[in-house]
């Protein structure tokens, strides 16, 4: 299987942005331009982006969607999205206007009778955005955790057609100390679907311990911090895996 480096772009706004473990007064920003962002991760050579809409996320409506429709536009990358997807209507504006993956994730927890039904309509379109606290599920901009064990709605949502998860595990987003690579994997194998890892990459180590296991499942890794803070470039994290 092949090992995908999906370069992250955090916008609040119209600004590229970092938070520290999702929380929202713990924010850096990197860049005035989301677009001129995309583009250089591109230009390194990116073949996806992935952009988060954190104002969409936290008040659940699409608010930064023109940044995501102009990269869509004007770049010959794929792109990602995720952050106030809640209805279909958010969907379909994206998917319509040539975003290949949508991301839902609180709702994924809040209406998973919704998710099933889309996943049944879009398919590999739709991605299940699992961000997981000690293996349970949080959602709303990571501001409430649930009861639910992130492997068991993995799995759920696997049985209805979800093909692709983006797994984040809290504890290790932002903090640049390694993903959480036995909690990817054992989502990957609850599921039988492709994971992408989110949260701790901090080396070319860590994606080299990612890619190891990319047969197992872990289809690619989103980095964000290790980028922005100059620990490695997009060009050396694409050279690195290909």
């Amino acid at each position: 299987m092949s090992f995908t480096i999906y370069p992250a772009i955090d916008m609040r706004d119209g600004k590229c942005v970092r938070l520290t473990q999702g929380d929202y007064n713990q924010e850096t920003i990197y860049g005035d331009s989301p677009f001129d962002m995309a583009k250089q991760f591109v230009d390194e050579g990116a073949e996806w982006i992935h952009m988060v809409d954190l104002d969409g996320a936290k008040n659940g409506k699409r608010i930064n969607d023109e940044s995501v429709l102009r990269v869509v536009k004007e770049l010959p990358a794929k792109v990602q999205v995720g952050g106030g997807i809640r209805t279909e209507e958010d969907v379909v504006h994206y998917l319509d206007q040539g975003v290949d993956r949508v991301i839902i994730g609180s709702l994924a927890v809040t209406n998973k009778e919704l998710v099933k039904e889309w996943l049944g309509k879009y398919g590999d379109r739709i991605a299940i955005g699992l961000d997981a606290k000690d293996g349970f599920v949080a959602t709303h901009g990571w501001i409430e955790t649930s009861t639910l064990r992130a492997v068991d709605l993995g799995q759920e949502l696997a049985d209805a057609g979800a093909k692709t998860f983006i797994f984040t595990d809290i504890a290790t987003d932002g903090m640049l100390g390694g993903p959480n690579v036995d909690a990817v994997l054992e989502l990957a194998e609850a599921t039988g679907a492709e994971i992408i890892a989110s949260g701790g990459v901090s080396s070319l180590e860590d994606l080299r311990i990612l890619q190891a296991v990319s047969g197992s499942g872990v289809a690619g890794a989103i980095v964000g911090k290790a980028i922005y803070t100059n620990k490695f470039t997009v060009k050396e994290a694409v050279e690195e895996v290909s």
